[in-house]
């Protein structure tokens, strides 16, 4: 039970850092209905721009969110602005045509970070990333409990925006109804750059989190893509509150999977709930989240 109870707590911490993951895709979801195919490329560059604070600077990777969220708010609204935004003008027989483009940006990410980096593995060490504490019997490792604390920060800090803000009120107006959301004055252009904006930063909080536990190499970017698309299948398509349950989901399964069956199909387990929750409940963790 104890051994249970350690890996269940692992892959709540786990989850946390996906859910906030998902949530970028999520958001980017709701407002633009497309599916982000360059999610984890994106979470993959504020990962190397990590790398490069620590490695060069000697910057803590905690800090650096002050610098990769905002260069990641950055390169998503130029992608949005610059490669997204005009194919919505297009007459085209293909109407996922901003789908296969963020396919290509997603190539140029990773081929361009190969290119500069190489394909060899690379980390971030710090002088915690081995730290644990005890609470009764239960071992927490140091920098998952202060990154999980982190996500769960800033996603607090993406509702009070989303809620509270009238840019905020914006979004969810657009992701509600954008030819109402048009009509009533919402200036939709400006929104759904500042929505793959605000997606692209909350990946990259997801990968700077991350890579005091995680490896990085150019490649990583697609296995987190994969990740945030089953977060949001799993929380139902925009939904934000089920993102965040399909991000704990996930990391549970992936944990206790890893334990009790076989470290091999860690990323396994996550399709087969994927493929359980499509075929027994197509609209996602929604159905019972209702948000």
């Amino acid at each position: 039970m104890e051994m249970f109870i350690q890996m269940l707590v692992a892959g709540i911490l786990i989850g946390g850092i996906y859910a906030l993951i998902g949530l970028g895709m999520t958001l980017i979801m709701g407002v633009m209905r497309i599916i982000n195919l360059a999610h984890g490329q994106l979470m993959m560059v504020a990962m190397y721009i990590t790398y490069v604070l620590y490695f060069y600077l000697g910057i803590d990777p905690y800090f650096a969110l002050l610098v990769a969220m905002p260069a990641l708010f950055l390169l998503g609204v130029a992608i949005q602005k610059y490669f997204l935004n005009p194919l919505l003008k297009i007459d085209s027989i293909i109407p996922q045509n901003q789908i296969l483009m963020t396919v290509g940006v997603g190539i140029v990410l990773t081929e361009t970070i190969r290119f500069i980096f190489r394909s060899d593995y690379k980390s971030v060490k710090t002088s915690y990333s081995s730290a644990t504490f005890m609470i009764g019997n239960i071992s927490w490792n140091v920098p998952m409990f202060v990154a999980f604390g982190l996500a769960v920060a800033l996603t607090a800090g993406l509702f009070i925006f989303l809620l509270k803000t009238d840019a905020g009120k914006s979004v969810r107006a657009t992701a509600q109804n954008k030819d109402a959301a048009m009509i009533m004055g919402i200036n939709a252009d400006w929104i759904t750059q500042l929505t793959y904006g605000l997606g692209a930063a909350m990946a990259a909080a997801g990968g700077t989190l991350l890579l005091p536990i995680y490896y990085l190499f150019p490649d990583v970017g697609s296995q987190f893509t994969l990740k945030a698309f089953i977060i949001t299948v799993l929380g139902g398509m925009g939904s934000t509150v089920g993102a965040i349950v399909g991000g704990i989901v996930l990391g549970i399964a992936e944990t206790l999977g890893a334990t009790y069956i076989s470290m091999d199909l860690k990323d396994a387990f996550g399709m087969v709930i994927f493929v359980v929750v499509l075929v027994f409940m197509p609209g996602g963790l929604k159905e019972l989240t209702k948000v």
